[in-house]
């Protein structure tokens, strides 16, 4: 009872408790959230691409507005090729059924006027191109012709030649004479109508033609009339 004394402690709140340890559990999730947190930088500045910057992703979006832009130009355009396109196909068949009706009107035209030309009287002369009939006027200093030529014997290409008119009647001075005009390079199927006009000589007075069928200009003679202008 005489020894030492010793302070006494002295709590007003009662006796002070211990200081608590952390779970275990909340140390391993904060652990897992860290590396899990690490792991996805890792692969993301490994393996992905890198992260844009603000201007780089600005510049991206005004890239592909534009490329979107673009695109819609393009569209449009393409539509408008298409109704084009479209136009021109439907022209296209319009003209060519117009084509084919001409084609067939030409047919029956041409078939009315093979059996005009059978109803004609035959060439006296005969030949491999026989005249059939021939008209003949002068219009201010030119020979007006239209002559009508037929083949008995037509096969399945036209006769190349030429048409030689040789008119007589009198010159300017009152003299009787004779002038072979210009060739007419013909081509005779079945038949053939040919018209058209050729100069005369100055003052010249036609009164009579005479038409000359020739394989070419001075060669084989393939028929031949003579006819007198009215």
């Amino acid at each position: 009872m005489l020894g030492r004394s010793r302070p006494v402690e002295f709590h007003p709140y009662g006796r002070r408790r211990g200081h608590r340890r952390v779970p275990r559990w909340l140390l391993l999730l904060v652990a897992g959230i860290a590396i899990g947190a690490g792991s996805v930088l890792w692969v993301q500045e490994r393996y992905l691409p890198p992260r844009l910057s603000a201007d780089a992703s600005a510049q991206l979006r005004a890239s592909f507005e534009q490329a979107d832009a673009d695109r819609l130009r393009l569209k449009k355009e393409l539509d408008d090729t298409a109704q084009r396109l479209a136009a021109a196909l439907t022209e296209k068949k319009r003209l060519a059924d117009e084509a084919l009706g001409a084609r067939q009107t030409i047919d029956g035209l041409r078939d009315n006027v093979a059996s005009l030309v059978a109803s004609l009287p035959p060439d006296p002369r005969g030949g491999t191109v026989q005249v059939r009939a021939a008209r003949f006027a002068t219009d201010g200093g030119k020979l007006v012709y239209d002559v009508v030529l037929s083949r008995d014997r037509a096969g399945a290409r036209p006769l190349a030649g030429v048409m030689q008119l040789v008119v007589a009647g009198a010159a300017k001075r009152g003299s009787e004479s004779s002038v072979k005009l210009k060739p007419v390079a013909i081509s005779v199927g079945s038949f053939e109508n040919l018209r058209g006009s050729l100069p005369l000589p100055d003052g010249f007075e036609a009164r009579q033609a005479t038409i000359n069928v020739l394989d070419r200009p001075d060669g084989k003679l393939l028929g031949m009339r003579v006819m007198n202008l009215k």
